[in-house]
């Protein structure tokens, strides 16, 4: 019996060329025979120009396969022939300051683009072992942000809200901010429109900032197919800088139309759905994708990328299916709130729903010591301020805090593309924990700030230089900031 199980064969064959069998005008297809792999490109041959198509399900007798490009091209009993590859995309230093579609082809009209190498667009996050703890700042810029929710490099922070309230305005100033930073960004833009992209890209180069920035845009009128490999190719993009041991910053705007995409091809490849449609690993789909984010350790370089995932809800519902997916997966969100929005609170943060779990250890020390404070005051003034509205008997204590707490509001204001560097931040936030602001006027705080910081410029740029250099304050400095202040306030009209 042993030398007739030895000598059996199973005649097995493999076949390289099969026939297209599907006939609907859908991005995904069937191919007859077993010679797929699970995500290995294929390329419907009988057409004069190329289609490729990656194999998503492998059946007994069929190989379900998404197409990445124009499906109409293509007509069942096509000749469609395996490569043999998993689906890579081109990476590396040529790829900085275009934009391009999930399969790496340039869509900016500035040429062809050489390559350094391809990268497979999945790949096995980093283990464990290789990976060390946040603790160096990623700034962007945002007063809020930088004081309250901290972002550090290797963090996953999540942006979520509704339509139209600043979620991608955060993300591209984030990008603006890191001019100078030694760190290169990249923007996924996932079933975004076309015209809104071509604005992003021209604010990113008036700003010098497509010097470091790859913008990949699966557009609102391509095929679902391109929207769900879109995440995955920009995280491609942003290992190979990984690999080099280089900082990197992606934005995924947004997530939720990845989910959609990726809904809409699992129930054409028959797949059975779940929860609001969605298939079963949809989960999987977004974790797999976001813990390629890290921080690694000096031994293997010690490069990070650092994730601004984007959620959108629908009327500030966090706990529907993919916002919690998400939520759960990253070290944090930023919360942005309508009705902050339409108060004039932009950017929108609401502080009490926002959440950094990397926290100060993504600070430097002199924000440290000043955003502690305001943290504290900014919690007890919103209290405070829901008390205040049943009552108009309250004691001079309470008073203070409400009027500090004001001004505090008025400083977390901010304009769109002015972005504030780390140094001016801890500036106006020691004037502000210190009383240096009480006889400022609510209504003018912005206004005071801008002076202060023209101010700062001209008179105490060794300060600036100083907090910059050694992100910390000593008494000697904390007196000089203090003379500094009064002495800007002694210089203008609008607080006399």
């Amino acid at each position: 019996m042993m030398s007739e199980m030895l000598e059996f064969t199973t005649g097995k064959q493999t076949n390289d060329r099969e026939t297209l069998s599907a006939s609907s005008q859908s991005p995904e297809r069937d191919c007859d025979g077993k010679s797929g792999n699970r995500r290995s490109p294929l390329r419907e041959t009988a057409t004069r120009q190329a289609v490729y198509g990656v194999a998503l399900n492998l059946e007994e007798d069929s190989v379900g396969a998404i197409i990445l490009g124009d499906c109409h091209k293509i007509k069942e009993g096509d000749e469609v022939k395996s490569l043999k590859r998993i689906l890579e995309v081109p990476v590396g230093e040529n790829v900085i300051g275009r934009v391009v579609n999930p399969l790496g082809q340039p869509l900016d009209g500035k040429g062809e683009m050489l390559a350094d190498k391809f990268y497979p667009i999945e790949k096995i996050a980093p283990g464990v072992i290789t990976r060390e703890s946040v603790s160096q700042p990623a700034q962007t810029g945002i007063k809020a942000i930088d004081a309250m929710i901290p972002i550090g490099r290797g963090q996953r922070e999540l942006i979520i809200g509704d339509r139209q309230i600043g979620k991608t305005a955060i993300a591209i100033d984030a990008i603006i901010n890191q001019k100078g930073q030694n760190m290169k960004c990249i923007y996924v833009a996932i079933g975004q429109k076309e015209s809104k992209i071509a604005n992003i890209a021209a604010k990113l180069e008036e700003h010098g900032a497509m010097e470091y920035t790859t913008i990949v845009l699966a557009g609102a009128s391509d095929p679902a197919s391109l929207a769900y490999i879109a995440p995955y190719a920009g995280c491609a993009m942003a290992e190979y800088f990984l690999d080099k041991g280089e900082d990197v910053l992606i934005v995924y705007d947004d997530l939720s139309k990845h989910a959609v995409a990726y809904r809409e091809i699992s129930l054409l490849l028959r797949r059975p759905p779940g929860r609001e449609a969605y298939p079963g690993d949809v989960f999987y789909l977004h974790s797999r994708l976001l813990e390629r984010s890290c921080k690694l350790n000096e031994q293997h370089g010690g490069g990070s990328i650092t994730a601004l995932p984007i959620i959108e809800t629908q009327a500030g519902d966090v706990s529907a299916y993919i916002p919690t997916n998400v939520i759960s997966i990253t070290d944090g969100q930023i919360y942005l709130e309508p009705d902050l929005f339409y108060q004039g609170n932009r950017p929108a943060v609401n502080a009490g729903l926002s959440v950094s779990r990397v926290g100060s250890a993504a600070q430097i020390k002199a924000m440290k010591k000043v955003a502690g404070k305001m943290r504290l005051e900014a919690a007890q003034y919103r209290e405070l301020a829901a008390f205040a509205q049943f009552g108009s008997d309250l004691d001079e204590d309470t008073k203070n805090k409400l009027e500090r707490g004001k001004r505090l509001v008025e400083i977390f204001k901010q304009d769109q593309y002015k972005t504030v560097p780390a140094a001016n931040q801890v500036l106006i936030f020691f004037a502000a924990i210190s009383g240096l602001l009480d006889n400022v006027p609510v209504e003018k705080i912005n206004k005071f700030e801008e002076e202060l910081n023209k101010y700062a410029e001209n008179n105490g740029q060794d300060i600036l230089q100083e907090i910059a250099e050694k992100g910390d304050f000593d008494e000697k400095l904390e007196e000089k900031m203090k003379k500094l202040v009064e002495d800007c306030k002694g210089t203008i009209e609008i607080i006399k």
